[in-house]
Formats: C-alpha cells, sequence, structure tokens
C-alpha cells in the first residue's frame, strides 16, 4: 500500500509540473530587481493565437507613478504601468525566441528570448544585444 501512495504522489507531482510546462508562458510574473533582489513588477504575458507572446507591467511595487523619461518615441514621458515591455517571442521548441523587451529605467530595447524553468514556475528572460552571450538574464516568478 505505501508503495502505491508513493506511486500516486509521484504521478500527481509530475502531471502538476506537465500541466504548468502545457499552460505555456502566459500569465502573470513577478520580476525581481537585480540590485535590490526585490519585487520589482509584475508582467501580465498572453500568448496570441500564433504564439507570439507580449507582456506588459501591471504593478510597480515601488514608485508607482513612475514614467519613462528615457524611452523614445511614443513611450516617453509615458506611466511604466500599462507598458508593454515585452513583444514578438515567437516559439521555438521548448523556448522563444526573436523578441524585444524594453528596460523602463534605462528606456532601452533589447532583443529578447525566455524559457520556463522549474516545472513552469520560474521564466527566465534574456535581454542582449547582439550576440545572446552579451546580456542578462532575469528569473520571473509565476503567480
Amino acid at each position: 500500500m505505501k508503495t502505491f501512495a508513493k506511486l500516486a504522489a509521484v504521478t500527481a507531482l509530475t502531471l502538476c509540473s506537465s500541466l504548468a510546462l502545457a499552460a505555456g508562458a502566459g500569465g502573470t510574473w513577478k520580476t525581481i530587481d537585480d540590485e535590490s533582489k526585490q519585487a520589482k513588477a509584475l508582467v501580465e504575458i498572453t500568448e496570441a493565437a500564433n504564439g507570439e507572446l507580449t507582456g506588459k507591467i501591471i504593478k510597480l511595487f515601488n514608485n508607482p507613478e513612475a514614467v519613462c523619461d528615457k524611452c523614445e518615441g511614443a513611450l516617453k514621458g509615458k506611466p511604466v504601468i500599462g507598458m508593454t515591455i515585452l513583444t514578438g517571442l515567437k516559439k521555438d521548441g521548448e523556448d522563444w525566441e526573436g523578441g524585444k523587451i524594453l528596460d523602463p529605467k534605462s528606456g532601452k530595447v533589447y532583443s529578447a528570448k525566455a524559457k520556463l524553468a522549474d516545472g513552469g514556475k520560474k521564466l527566465e528572460v534574456r535581454g542582449f544585444l547582439g550576440v545572446a552571450l552579451l546580456g542578462r538574464t532575469q528569473t520571473w516568478e509565476r503567480q
């Protein structure tokens, strides 16, 4: 009986992990500040019918009145809350690639790619210039 209970528990955990991965990257994700290691924002990611990901900031934990002073064009001076910062990521196997990510703090736009980690509980988002080796990766937590 103990063996059956263990097998059932392992099966349930595997199923939950598989369902999280199958759910894709859509949902709400908490970003963590690289310097302070504190929660920075909530980003809502939506997945279009063609599999393309888009993400917008729905909450800032500090300075919710922030505007993108360093952004260029139509985004200059606009509120960061409600701003679309992640665009054009397309499914490529287990990953999403070919997108862009905006850093509202610097106003810079970087190439982006992403992949699910930790059974779908985390999303590793990489912003880079040119070659993917020259950039940084943030780990976002599913909410």
